[in-house]
């Protein structure tokens, strides 16, 4: 089903970026409230899983949309924020990972609006942006599951070493964007000098 514009809404890959989102309260009721671990492994994993499968059966469907292209990316900060709150409140993770990633969405955020200033629109989610957020999906379960002693203390090494590159991608992509946001800034202004003259 098409809404007035043309974009498709009520398509299968948006339907299980919805269910994938309703995860996240789910999470932190079993990792905070329950105490859980592997419910709350096995929702991250899941997550993880239906994240991929929305973008693949969007090109495989020829389902793609302006709103799944702003509901995915949505729901990956969220599912990121809440995870990285959640453990960080437990004292899985130290207090500076989520302020550091947390203030990079929010970051670009303002970029955000810097882009649809100057008529951009959206930043296109490239394929570095996508890796460093499917890490970090698959590094923090690992963690969360680990331990300091015999195989848990291999998922903590597998966990941290996939956190500290994702962490890395995360923040790169980050600068990226804002390149692409400022730059097109500065090329507008140019052009309205110009034009003015």
């Amino acid at each position: 089903m098409r809404n007035q514009n043309g974009s498709q809404i009520y398509t299968i890959p948006n339907a299980i970026s919805i269910l994938r989102g309703l995860g996240i309260p789910f999470f932190l009721w079993s990792y905070l409230h329950a105490h859980n671990v592997a419910l709350s492994f096995t929702i991250l994993v899941i997550g993880g899983v239906t994240d991929y499968l929305d973008g693949k059966l969007a090109r495989v469907l020829k389902q793609e949309s302006a709103f799944g292209e702003l509901l995915d990316p949505a729901i990956d900060r969220a599912y990121i924020a809440a995870v990285l709150i959640a453990m960080a409140i437990s004292g899985a993770l130290p207090t500076w990972i989520p302020i550091l990633l947390i203030g990079r969405d929010v970051w670009l955020s303002l970029m955000l609006l810097v882009m649809r200033g100057t008529g951009g629109g959206v930043f296109k989610v490239t394929f570095l942006g996508k890796s460093a957020t499917f890490t970090l999906l698959y590094a923090f379960p690992l963690i969360l599951v680990s331990s300091n002693s015999g195989f848990g203390r291999v998922l903590l090494i597998f966990g941290w070493s996939f956190a500290i590159w994702g962490i890395a991608l995360y923040l790169l992509t980050g600068f990226r964007y804002t390149a692409t946001a400022l730059l097109r800034l500065f090329t507008k202004q140019m052009f309205v000098q110009l034009k003015g003259r």
